[in-house]
């Protein structure tokens, strides 16, 4: 009898716990479609898997027998997803790959109650599914993702940087040629998805701070770092015009020796100049996306930046 009762119990608490998840996997999807305007327009198809978590038949993808080097991004709004390093052929029939972008995939209990769905950080767009224990690579893991919910960028790059807050550097940096996408959102912190709350107490350790996408035929990373000196104020330390605190710092994150170097030949180029440069140049670590209501602030708002203005520097 007591046995009977435990497993009463048991069955009663997944049960809950099943029915939570999936009554929060529907309010998800159900921002997706209401944010929907916001983002880019959706072709029928791309939107009955993008927002209605369809599935592409299996074959059939643009991505799945694909073999370049770049970055596949999110179809929906940009945001830097998968490098081609870690894509893999598994002949499951769908793009496989064995990593993500660091904090780049959310992922959450499927409607199903059984796999684990995969989700844009971004913007929440759904992409797929990931499966561990499979054996196809070192790391044990496929996020099997359709096609339809990425681009490709080929030979793309991304950049990140702090100069204040991130809502003037994104809308500065937003219609710059050659670039893909500008997403706002926390980094050089040591909390895992921090929020904006969380940033503002100065007790992460983050900077709001903006990764760019870009495609290196059109611009260069040189370009982008020399835009971002004359878009804020490089000689203000933990601040930007009236927002002061560690978060606001002006900040360089490099994901390699050839952006570290140029940036590094930028700061030394300033200091010749008589700046007392204050921005930091730093190793790039995860960089979390910030809430919904940050991106694209000024364009959802009509404002526009109270403390980001260009100036000719170089």
């Amino acid at each position: 009898m007591k046995i009977k009762r435990l497993l009463l119990v048991l069955a009663l608490f997944w049960g809950t716990v099943i029915l939570v998840k999936l009554a929060n996997s529907k309010q998800n999807n159900q921002k997706i479609v209401e944010d929907n305007t916001m983002y880019r327009k959706l072709a029928p198809e791309e939107e009955r898997v993008i927002i209605h978590k369809g599935t592409e038949r299996p074959f059939t993808g643009k991505y799945n027998d694909f073999d370049e080097p770049g970055l596949y991004v999110c179809k929906r709004c940009g945001f830097a997803l998968f490098e081609s390093e870690s894509k893999f052929k598994s002949q499951c029939g769908w793009p496989s790959f064995d990593d993500q972008i660091p904090g780049a995939v959310i992922s959450q209990v499927d409607a199903d109650g059984i796999r684990t769905e995969n989700l844009c950080a971004n913007c929440g767009a759904h992409l797929g599914h990931v499966f561990e224990g499979e054996g196809y690579t070192e790391k044990n893991v496929r996020y099997c993702v359709n096609s339809v919910s990425m681009d490709f960028v080929a030979n793309g790059q991304r950049a990140v940087f702090a100069g204040g807050c991130f809502w003037g550097v994104e809308h500065l940096f937003k219609n710059t040629p050659g670039v893909i996408s500008v997403t706002s959102g926390y980094t050089g912190g040591k909390n895992q998805r921090p929020t904006y709350e969380q940033v503002c107490s100065g007790k992460t350790g983050h900077a709001e701070a903006v990764e760019i996408v870009f495609d290196p035929a059109k611009t260069n990373y040189e370009i982008l770092t020399k835009l971002f000196f004359e878009i804020h104020d490089f000689t203000q330390s933990n601040r930007q015009g009236p927002d002061v605190g560690e978060q606001y710092r002006s900040g360089i994150f490099y994901f390699n020796d050839a952006q570290k170097k140029t940036a590094e030949k930028l700061v030394k180029f300033l200091k010749g100049k008589g700046y007392d440069v204050k921005t930091e140049i730093t190793e790039a670590a995860t960089f979390w996306p910030a809430e919904e209501y940050h991106q694209d602030y000024y364009e959802k708002t009509g404002k526009t930046p109270y403390c980001h203005t260009y100036k000719k520097i170089f």
